[in-house]
């Protein structure tokens, strides 16, 4: 991330699925992108409480409005300049994201996204989550129908090349 970037949207409660075969499980985080990179973080310096509460305002937000080019406050480019230094976090140019793209299900709304990172192509399928089961382990309950064209349209239009 540099230091000039301005975040243009981010999304929280975010349940990422690899799409490889035999691919168990999957991992919450929040969906940031900026005005150069899309980011994926899972591991965050962001309080509990923050989390809780802003997960409850974007369910409300998203009935009021699809629209995933949303920001909430109490999470900055700082904030995610601290998280991004945690390499377990993803970080893409536009230009590593091979293929984008989104589809209406029955149960909820996925965003599709292929990347090539250090020479390791990867697949995943991206959800907004509204409720979770917490036991035994953390998985979604209700999907949220959210709108991923901006978001797409933001990233598409900003790619040097499409492939």
């Amino acid at each position: 991330m540099q230091p000039d970037e301005q975040i243009q949207a981010h999304v929280v409660s975010v349940w990422r699925e690899g799409k490889k075969f035999l691919s168990i499980g999957g991992k919450e985080g929040m969906l940031v992108l900026t005005d150069k990179h899309l980011m994926f973080i899972h591991k965050t310096e962001a309080k509990m409480n923050w989390w809780k509460a802003i997960t409850q305002r974007q369910v409300i937000n998203f009935i009021k409005s699809k629209n995933t080019m949303i920001r909430h406050d109490g999470y900055n480019e700082e904030d995610l300049m601290d998280d991004v230094e945690d390499e377990r976090n993803l970080e893409l140019g536009f230009d590593d994201i091979d293929s984008i793209s989104f589809e209406e299900k029955p149960w909820g709304s996925v965003l599709f996204l292929e990347y090539e990172k250090n020479g390791k192509k990867e697949k995943f399928q991206y959800s907004v989550v509204q409720d979770w089961v917490k036991y035994p382990a953390k998985e979604p309950m209700k999907y949220m129908k959210v709108d991923w064209e901006p978001f797409v349209q933001y990233i598409k239009d900003r790619q040097k090349f499409t492939k």
